[in-house]
C-alpha cells in the first residue's frame, strides 16, 4: 500500500527501461511492444525496450536494466503480469532507482491498487505524467513481495491454476475452476507456531496467506477484520481445520466478499512476524511469493517495510478506480 507522501514528479527527460513480458504470443507480444513504442516515440521520450523470452532469466534482465536505470538517472519500468512486476520491483529497490508498472496479468492487483490503466497505451500515457511515491513492500526471508506471500494449499492451488490455464486459456472463469479442483482434492495440514507482535499462536491449517494488498482484501471483504496494511502492517490469514463442505463454504464466502461473515478463519495484522513448524525443526516449504512459487527454510520471517519501493503512480486525472 502507498505512504501518505509522494516525491516530485520525475525529471522529463528521465530514460526509461523496460522490460517487457514475451510470454503472450509472438503477435500479442508486437502488438504490445508497438503500442508502448508508439506513445514514446510520439513523446520524444528516451528509452530502451527489451523483451524477457525465457523465464528463467528475469532476475538477471531485471537487474542489468536497474543497474542503468540508477547510473543514468532514469527509471526501470516492467510491462507484465505479477510476477514479472514483482522480478523488477525487486532489483529497483535493491539499486534505489525509481520503479515504473504497466500491468499486463490477469488480475493485476497490484497495478489496479495504485490506480494504474489497465489499458496499455493509457498505462503508458500516464507513466509519462506520473509522480514518484514511496510505497510498502512485504518481504519473506529478504525476498520481497508487493501483493501476497503463502504456505500451503495456496502454492498447490496457484500451480494447478497455471497448468489449467495453459490446457484451458487465461481467464478468471478458468481460475475459479481449477481453485475448486484444487479445493476438493486431499490435502496435509500445517502445524505452525506463529510469533508476531509479542503474541504465539498455535496454527493447524491448510494455508498461510500473508497479504499487502488492500484491494484484495477489500473484495474478499476482510478490510473490516484485518487492519489497513496502509498503517504499516501486512495481513495474516489462516483458515481453521474444516472438512471440505465447509472449506468450500469459506471460499464461496471469499468469492462473495464475506469472509468478515465466517469463524472459521484466523485473521490479524502485524509488521513483523516469525513461522516455525515445531514437528519438524528447520523445514523446506514450498510458497508463493506474488504468484511465483518456490521453496524457503522455515522458520520464515516476514515484515513490513514501508516507504522502500519508489513507485510512479498516475496522477488524479490518468488513475484508474481499483
Amino acid at each position: 500500500m502507498p505512504a501518505t507522501t509522494s516525491a516530485p514528479t520525475p525529471a522529463s527527460d528521465a530514460p526509461l527501461f523496460i522490460l517487457l513480458n514475451a510470454g503472450s504470443g509472438a503477435a500479442e507480444t508486437d502488438e504490445r511492444r508497438a503500442a508502448i513504442e508508439d506513445v514514446l516515440q510520439a513523446a520524444g521520450r528516451r528509452f530502451h525496450l527489451e523483451l524477457l523470452e525465457d523465464p528463467e532469466g528475469i532476475d538477471e534482465q531485471a537487474r542489468a536494466l536497474a543497474a542503468r536505470a540508477r547510473d543514468e538517472g532514469g527509471i526501470v519500468v516492467a510491462a507484465g503480469g505479477d510476477g514479472t512486476i514483482n522480478a523488477v520491483a525487486r532489483q529497483a529497490v535493491e539499486h534505489g532507482c525509481p520503479f515504473g508498472a504497466l500491468p499486463q496479468g490477469t488480475f493485476n492487483y497490484f497495478g489496479r491498487t495504485h490506480g494504474i490503466p489497465q489499458h496499455l497505451t493509457d498505462a503508458v500515457h500516464a507513466l509519462l505524467r506520473a509522480s514518484i511515491r514511496p510505497v510498502q513492500i512485504g518481504t519473506v526471508n529478504g525476498r520481497i513481495f508487493l501483493v501476497n506471500a503463502s504456505i500451503g494449499l495456496y502454492p498447490k492451488l496457484l500451480e494447478e491454476r497455471e497448468h489449467d490455464k495453459q490446457q484451458y486459456g487465461r481467464s478468471r472463469f478458468v481460475a475459479a475452476l481449477s481453485a475448486l479442483k484444487t479445493l476438493v482434492l486431499p490435502h496435509r495440514r500445517l502445524r505452525l507456531s506463529l510469533e508476531a507482535e509479542g503474541k504465539s499462536l498455535h496454527l493447524r491449517t491448510s494455508t498461510l496467506f500473508v497479504g499487502n494488498n488492500r484491494l484484495q482484501m477489500e473484495q474478499v471483504g476482510l478490510t473490516g477484520v484485518t487492519p489497513d496494511v496502509a498503517d504499516g502492517e501486512l495481513s495474516a490469514l489462516a483458515p481453521k481445520p474444516v472438512g471440505k463442505l465447509r472449506m468450500l463454504l469459506l471460499m464461496l464466502r471469499g468469492a462473495l466478499g464475506k469472509l468478515a461473515d465466517t469463524d472459521d478463519l484466523v485473521a490479524f495484522g502485524f509488521r513483523r512476524m516469525t513461522v516455525r513448524t515445531p514437528l519438524y525443526g528447520r523445514r523446506r516449504l514450498k510458497a508463493a511469493v506474488d504468484g511465483e512459487v518456490l521453496h524457503l527454510t522455515t522458520p520464515l520471517q516476514f515484515e513490513a517495510l514501508e516507504g522502500k519501493l519508489l513507485l510512479l503512480v498516475p496522477g488524479p486525472d490518468d488513475a484508474v478506480p481499483g
